[in-house]
């Protein structure tokens, strides 16, 4: 099942110390190369972040949410429109070093909005595919930019699935130098 997507890669990168955390390197290639490379199957993919970001992209186009750092459901919001034609919506962050294909495709065909649940339960909303026209009812009825990912989740049915995939989780983010030098870690 086709999909189009939007990458989250805005954010102030506190815990990282600042700067722009999707072009971090893990085993030489930046995070954000990582989870487009994951995209290939995707019919159309959008990047939400700060023009900083444009000489990495490739030809992939990119646009800013507002206010500028106004969170992942105001990023969320400022890329569909870019993406809103396809029949499902990928959401992710662009600091998964270990997304893949494989993971997409196991969130393609379920429900509303598909998220995985890691092993204490909890939802992964940035490792997310949705039906467009459920993310379009979710977003419309969290009308405020600064909204929480649990809030648009509970606008729709959330389908949640576990993990069946080889080696790190597809959620596992860089948000901190020491999840850094874990993802390095599993890649030697």
């Amino acid at each position: 099942m086709g999909y189009a997507a939007i990458v989250l890669a805005g954010g102030r990168s506190r815990r990282m110390g600042g700067g722009l955390k999707p072009l971090l390197r893990v085993g030489g290639v930046t995070m954000l190369d990582r989870v487009l490379a994951a995209l290939a199957g995707s019919s159309h993919t959008v990047v939400v972040g700060p023009s900083e970001l444009d000489d990495h992209l490739a030809g992939v186009p990119r646009v800013q949410e507002q206010p500028p750092g106004g969170g992942p459901v105001a990023a969320i919001g400022a890329g569909f429109a870019a993406v809103s034609a396809a029949a499902r919506v990928a959401v992710l962050a662009a600091d998964l070093p270990f997304l893949t294909a494989q993971a997409l495709e196991q969130l393609t065909g379920a429900g509303d909005c598909a998220v995985y649940v890691d092993g204490q339960g909890r939802r992964q909303p940035l490792v997310a595919v949705w039906a467009t026209e459920s993310l379009r009812r979710a977003l419309e009825a969290v009308p405020r930019k600064d909204a929480s990912m649990k809030e648009l989740l509970g606008a729709v049915n959330v389908t949640e699935l576990t993990w069946a995939g080889q080696g790190p989780p597809p959620w596992f983010d860089c948000d901190t130098p020491e999840a850094l030098e874990e993802a390095q870690k599993w890649l030697r």
